[in-house]
């Protein structure tokens, strides 16, 4: 890393703690699965084993734990929650899913009565669910509504499954095999202490520290910036084998609903514990955190071939004042700094370059284009039919759509029987090197231009 970056990347942390007024904070740039760079600023000054509350990003790993559960079998996502949960039948909505309660979209309202979960002592399980549970907002997959109230219930399904505590199960399950030791439901010194900035005047006032009980699993974990290092390298897909295979991880973070805004393209998803967004021409995934007193933000950056790139961590003791931009802002300027050849690599099959360029879907034009290593990008050179998406390489000459009307489906080339290609077949779809080629094998024939 240059000097120049770093500074950079301390200039925009400085500029956001004065900006904000922030106590303290500390972030850290993840590169390859390491710690590029760590900054800090505030006072106290923290440091990359300061804990501090973490809030949503718990989230993210009650799901890793609920795809454990799935993965042996134990339960399925499309599973109605009722059936692990017998109790519950009447108290929520009609058909409510696993999936649907990890992807928000449950149908359940976003927060428990009063008094306010998040600055009183929580409470076991049985009363939240008599007193919170019970109001539906909508018919389950529906719509999408982020509720701390389902990942309360998600909790008690991984509780109930394995007949012990759900921060006992994330511990010996998760935590322990990545190395995470300073990752706890509890605050472990040295840590933050939680704490809220009057708006306009130089004044702060301590938040409570507490044990959410039943709400626990939507926001109660503390971790340091060295150990969401590890878990942004998991959930990019790295980590010991036996915690989560690399696609259920990959599922983790494909948007199942979009929160949706009227008149605005998307610009946030959700996938399964996961948020997905998607502005200012950066896709990320990860997860934002708040709980009175604390701040986080966890985003990393998708490449254009769909593969995970940098990651980012901002951990903060304020109740608010931190810019939520601040994370994917050091994304920005980090991307910035890479070397082409980093961020660009030449590919490594000369058969995979030799079919960039521009294609024909009959006559409408479409170019090609090779990212990274293998992966494919196709994009509408003309106006009247984009169809675009992004492939990933799937076998020999076979690649499989990641996104766009294409996500999931096939493309495939296909030769003549001297080698050359005739052309390209996605999703039965033919792409000539000409518009209608006679010399192809086109379905209906061609009978010539005229």
């Amino acid at each position: 890393m240059t000097v120049g970056l770093a500074a950079a990347l301390q200039d925009r942390l400085d500029a956001a703690q004065l900006r904000g007024r922030v106590p303290s904070v500390v972030a850290g740039v993840v590169r390859d699965g390491a710690l590029l760079w760590s900054g800090a600023a505030g006072l106290p000054l923290p440091d990359a084993d300061t804990q501090y509350r973490i809030g949503s990003i718990t989230k993210t790993f009650v799901a890793v734990t609920v795809l454990r559960l799935r993965d042996e079998g134990r339960l399925a996502l499309t599973d109605r929650v009722a059936e692990h949960l017998p109790e519950l039948a009447d108290r929520l909505p009609a058909g409510a899913t696993v999936a649907h309660l990890l992807s928000h979209t449950a149908g359940l309202p976003a927060e428990t009565p009063a008094p306010w979960w998040e600055r009183t002592p929580g409470v076991p399980f049985d009363v939240l669910a008599g007193r919170a549970l019970g109001r539906r907002l909508g018919e389950p997959g529906s719509r999408f509504h982020y509720s701390n109230l389902g990942f309360a219930v998600a909790g008690e399904l991984v509780a109930r499954h394995r007949g012990r505590p759900w921060p006992d199960v994330v511990t010996v399950e998760v935590l322990a095999p990545l190395g995470m030791a300073r990752t706890t439901p509890r605050p472990v010194a040295p840590h933050a202490s939680g704490t809220a900035v009057h708006p306009t005047a130089p004044l702060h006032l301590s938040e409570p520290e507490h044990d959410a009980g039943a709400m626990a699993p939507a926001g109660q974990l503390w971790s340091t910036l060295d150990d969401l290092v590890r878990w942004a390298a998991f959930l990019s897909g790295g980590g010991p084998a036996g915690v989560l295979a690399p696609a259920a991880v990959a599922e983790l973070r494909q948007p199942r609903a979009l929160e949706d805004v009227a008149g605005a393209p998307w610009v946030s998803a959700y996938g399964l514990g996961v948020q997905v967004t998607n502005a200012g021409g950066l896709r990320t995934f990860g997860h934002g955190g708040s709980m009175p007193g604390f701040l986080a933000q966890l985003r990393i950056a998708e490449e254009p071939d769909g593969t995970p790139g940098d990651g980012a961590i901002v951990l903060a003791n304020t109740t608010a004042g931190l810019e939520a931009t601040l994370a994917t802002d050091l994304l920005t300027l980090a991307a910035a700094s890479r070397p082409p050849s980093a961020a660009s690599p030449r590919p490594a099959d000369p058969d995979v370059a030799a079919l960039a360029g521009r294609w024909y879907w009959g006559p409408a034009a479409y170019d090609l284009v090779v990212r990274g290593t293998d992966g494919l990008e196709l994009l509408a050179a003309g106006a009247g039919h984009p169809r675009e998406s992004r492939f990933v390489a799937a076998g020999p000459e076979r690649w499989r759509g990641l996104d766009g009307y294409f996500a999931g489906e096939a493309l495939t080339v296909v030769r003549r029987p001297d080698g050359t290609v005739d052309h390209l077949d996605l999703a039965s779809f033919v792409f000539t090197r000409e518009p209608y080629d006679q010399a192809c094998a086109v379905p209906g024939g061609v009978a010539g231009w005229r």
